[in-house]
């Protein structure tokens, strides 16, 4: 069956090498995982939270372990994966530092999605006095999951901090790339990163390795 995938999660797909293994935190329905399964064999986990999510992706025939990300990833052992995925789910969680230094832990490079809070539309909204609510940004301030609000700049400092190389930064908005001005124009922010050899990560007990081909 041909899937067809929003245009944001078909240039991450783009990215994924064919056969490569691949951890997707905070998966979703597991729509991407099983795009990746199909069409480029890739060996693919995922790990999410909602119940009606986890069932989805079973459906999809994706492995996913349900489990709060905020616990870490001590089940999976170091460089475990090709790439680790973190799209649009980084902002919800709390130890946001904690997280990345573990997706560097267990993978060999990595994708990560997240609404840039300095797009335009939030500027004028904050500068209007009001929370702002987008596309991006769908929710009210008195309902957001979202805990942490970023910006590519933000985000790029971060990275460095926990020990990333920056392979690629973009911008995109509506699926469309956005070069000129990107912190300005851009609605979501992509980052690829790969972590730097010698630098520090967590090291936690009892890990399993990544599936099996």
């Amino acid at each position: 069956m041909s899937r067809t995938l929003r245009s944001d999660l078909m240039l991450v797909a783009d990215w994924i090498e064919p056969g490569s293994s691949v951890l997707d935190l905070g998966c979703g329905d597991g729509s991407l995982l099983a795009y990746l399964q199909e069409e480029k064999g890739c060996r693919c986990y995922g790990v999410e939270i909602d119940d009606a999510n986890v069932l989805a992706g079973i459906e999809n025939g994706v492995n996913i372990i349900q489990q709060n990300l905020e616990e870490g990833l001590a089940m999976f052992s170091d460089k475990s994966f090709d790439t680790v995925l973190e799209l649009q789910s980084l902002q919800v969680v709390r130890q946001t530092e904690k997280i990345l230094r573990e997706i560097g832990r267990v993978g060999r490079s990595s994708i990560v999605t997240f609404p840039n809070f300095a797009y335009w539309r939030n500027r004028i909204a904050l500068v209007g006095g009001r929370m702002p609510v987008t596309k991006t940004l769908p929710y009210e301030w008195y309902d957001t999951p979202n805990l942490r609000f970023s910006t590519l700049e933000d985000f790029a400092d971060l990275a460095r901090q926990s020990g990333f190389e920056i392979v690629e930064r973009m911008a995109l908005h509506e699926g469309r790339r956005i070069d000129w001005l990107p912190n300005l124009r851009g609605s979501l922010a992509v980052f690829r990163l790969h972590r730097v050899l010698g630098s520090p990560a967590p090291d936690e007990p009892e890990r399993i390795d990544s599936p099996a081909p």
